[in-house]
């Protein structure tokens, strides 16, 4: 017994005596007295050979024994967290670890701005599929299967049709998202439709097989072209400014009737000439035309009580006029030096 105390003495003495700097130090420590194999735990095995009769006073001893060097240990633990955390953890000095701010991708910054000026003038976005059967995408616009306008669109076709089941395709354009509207929807119906297309098209500065659109429709009674031409002027002068000058030129669609498309001034330029014009001045940007009767009586609209508009252009072709982005492979090879670009915009 005597025996005992003087070794909880010498290990308390030990104990006090120590110097602790370092995590490693202190897990050493906590090993060599706390541990499941430590000190303590050897000194506390002990008292299965106290006699009964000590038993009551040797476990005092051993629990105080146990609470000095749990105290040690926090005590060390303690400091040595304060030492490190003001010494060498933190360094109040330095600037903080910049975050990167991430933005949205141009040409989704212009489809919410084109989508933002036509809501104004009570558009509402219509979307549909993009792989289309072809009676939505070429049948119900006026493009029956022998109809020669289909050379005009190289299409990616996901299954061959048969006598008894449609062709599946990926969409040439989003005109079939108006198809499905007026399937739907009875007049007056005034909608705009965003979204991406595919044509089986060699990928150059000036082409990809992929690219994006935004389409409108409207029908309502005595819809006319006058009303046509205000609605594209005010788009254009809204997204590109009042200076802007626009014409039109007669042009072909199967699906429309009268058509044209419209040209505006080159905005890379100002008008005097360059590659993105040809050196015209001008840029055409959009297609659109009255709605062919044909399209209506396809989807049971009467020609002779409604009349409407629609038109169609190229998210990207809008982007490179405002952004004056020569190159249409930069907006799908996620390089990120060009799209850091449109963080302030």
């Amino acid at each position: 017994m005597e025996q005992l105390l003087q070794q909880i003495e010498s290990i308390k003495a030990e104990i006090t005596a120590a110097v602790i700097t370092s995590q490693d130090e202190l897990e050493q420590f906590r090993i060599k007295y706390l541990g499941t194999k430590g000190l303590v735990k050897q000194i506390m095995g002990e008292m299965k050979n106290v006699p009964n009769e000590q038993k009551k006073e040797f476990g005092q001893i051993l629990n105080a024994f146990k609470i000095h060097a749990e105290t040690a240990f926090e005590g060390f633990q303690a400091a040595l967290g304060d030492t490190e955390t003001t010494d060498h953890s933190i360094d109040f000095s330095m600037p903080g670890d910049p975050t990167t701010v991430g933005t949205r991708h141009p040409l989704n910054l212009v489809r919410n701005q084109m989508v933002s000026i036509f809501k104004r003038l009570g558009f509402a976005v219509a979307e549909g599929p993009e792989i289309e059967d072809d009676w939505h995408n070429f049948g119900a616009m006026n493009l029956p299967e022998d109809h020669p306008a289909r050379d005009m669109q190289d299409t990616f076709y996901v299954k061959e049709g048969s006598e008894n089941q449609s062709a599946w395709l990926l969409r040439t354009h989003t005109s079939s998202v108006q198809a499905r509207v007026m399937e739907t929807q009875k007049p007056p119906i005034r909608v705009i439709c965003p979204g991406r297309v595919y044509r089986n098209e060699t990928i150059s500065a000036r082409a990809h097989c992929f690219f994006h659109q935004v389409e409108g429709l409207y029908i309502d009674e005595n819809v006319s072209f006058a009303d046509l031409k205000q609605t594209l002027y005010f788009f254009v002068q809204e997204m590109f400014g009042k200076e802007v000058k626009v014409r039109f030129r007669p042009s072909y669609f199967p699906f429309t009737e009268p058509s044209a498309e419209m040209d505006i001034s080159c905005q890379i330029c100002s008008g005097k000439g360059c590659n993105i014009c040809k050196h015209t001045g001008w840029v055409e940007i959009l297609g659109s035309g009255m709605v062919h009767p044909k399209v209506l009586e396809n989807f049971g609209i009467d020609p002779e009580k409604y009349t409407g508009f629609a038109f169609g252009m190229g998210v990207e072709r809008i982007a490179q006029l405002k952004y004056q982005v020569n190159d249409l492979r930069l907006y799908s090879q996620n390089d990120l030096r060009f799209l850091q670009q449109f963080k302030s915009v």
